[in-house]
């Protein structure tokens, strides 16, 4: 069971990957510039205990250069599969475990039991277990380009969303805090 404290979410960070850059219009020159740019806010928000559960797509380059960057990264790294992971399967270890969808229960005294369930995977659901009972879905691989639907308790979690940077538990509970989701069985 995990506490609020030190949870940080994420996801598509497209390490190495040229053309993300035009794709998503991010606002980096070069590769290497958004790469720095990219561990820069990682490290300034992540330390070496925190816990980042990055929902997929974490890069695009070769398996050497992919060991490179997680060694620069801080926090201890679980891995939920998208659709670009070659060179980070290629580095396993880095990671606490990789897996291709989880169910991460947070200790949160405002939650239902005193447990906030979150269903994390790399690509967005509309219903996902236990969705009628308050249960939050995580996601990436959209890049923002799916509206927000403000009665769903899920967003997309990937830093073309956040400014580059990886959210807390406590920032994503702030997003849920204004969605206008109501149970559908009362």
């Amino acid at each position: 069971m995990n506490t609020t404290r030190n949870i940080y979410f994420t996801s598509d960070h497209h390490f190495g990957h040229t053309n993300i850059i035009k794709f998503t219009n991010r606002p980096f020159e070069t590769v290497e510039e958004m790469d720095e740019e990219l561990i820069k806010r990682w490290n300034s928000r992540i330390n070496k205990h925190d816990k980042v559960y990055h929902l997929g797509d974490f890069g695009l380059c070769k398996a050497e250069r992919m060991r490179d960057i997680l060694d620069e990264l801080n926090g201890k790294i679980f891995l939920i599969r998208g659709n670009h992971e070659g060179s980070a399967l290629a580095n396993p270890n880095r990671f606490e475990w990789i897996k291709d969808y989880f169910e991460l229960n947070v200790n949160d005294a405002d939650a239902p039991n005193g447990k906030q369930k979150i269903i994390l995977l790399h690509y967005a659901m509309r219903v996902w277990r236990s969705s009628f009972r308050g249960t939050w879905h995580l996601y990436g691989h959209s890049h923002g380009s799916l509206p927000d639907d403000p009665n769903s308790n899920s967003f997309d979690v990937g830093v073309d969303c956040h400014d580059f940077y990886p959210i807390t538990y406590e920032e994503v509970k702030a997003i849920m805090g204004q969605k206008t989701w109501a149970p559908p069985f009362k």
